[in-house]
């Protein structure tokens, strides 16, 4: 159930400098666990938008670490960025055709920035996790050998999902906020 897209991968060590080939746009989707998962298109802000729609005030605060109303123009176009840096996984369910969660990865160096968001409805189904395996398994193949998550306040099921990644795994607080250091080598 595989298909074929146009879309950027993610780009491995070394490489975002270089002008991509007409090679590294083929990115294929994939059927894990009944959930379909494929690359965000670069400035695709209407799935990003659609996802943000299924998520309700306190998703929205645990995600963004305040009350979040709804996204400007500016913050969804960053959140549709794709490109060498920017990689982002959606999954979708048969018979939804509305996106039902992202997983998220912006490249610091050997490491990246990571962040999740499930709609309300699909939350506690084990999605995230499914999402959250093969955006660690895209960044393993990219060369990068740790994520980073930030965790606003109280949030176990973030926390379990990061626990559940980990090779191993270091926390830094900074006030409400936890800072996750999981390294994902193989």
């Amino acid at each position: 159930m595989a298909r074929t897209g146009h879309v950027k991968r993610m780009a491995r060590r070394g490489e975002a400098a270089r002008r991509p080939r007409r090679d590294d746009l083929q990115v294929h989707s994939r059927y894990v666990d009944g959930l379909t998962i494929r690359p965000l298109r670069n400035g695709d802000t209407d799935t990003v938008a659609a996802l943000f729609a299924r998520v309700g005030p306190r998703s929205r605060e645990r995600r963004f670490c305040t009350a979040k109303r709804p996204l400007s123009d500016a913050e969804l176009t960053a959140l549709a960025r794709v490109d060498g840096d920017h990689h982002v996984l959606v999954g979708y369910l048969d018979g939804d055709p509305q996106p039902i969660g992202v997983a998220r990865l912006v490249r610091v160096g050997a490491a990246a920035e990571v962040a999740f968001e499930v709609a309300d409805a699909y939350q506690g189904r084990g999605f995230g996790s499914i999402l959250a395996r093969e955006l660690a398994t895209d960044a393993r193949a990219a060369g990068l050998t740790e994520l980073i998550a930030t965790v606003c306040g109280d949030n176990p099921p973030a926390v379990s999902l990061l626990r559940r990644l980990a090779a191993s795994l270091h926390v830094n607080r900074r006030g409400q906020e936890r800072e996750f250091v999981v390294e994902v080598s193989a």
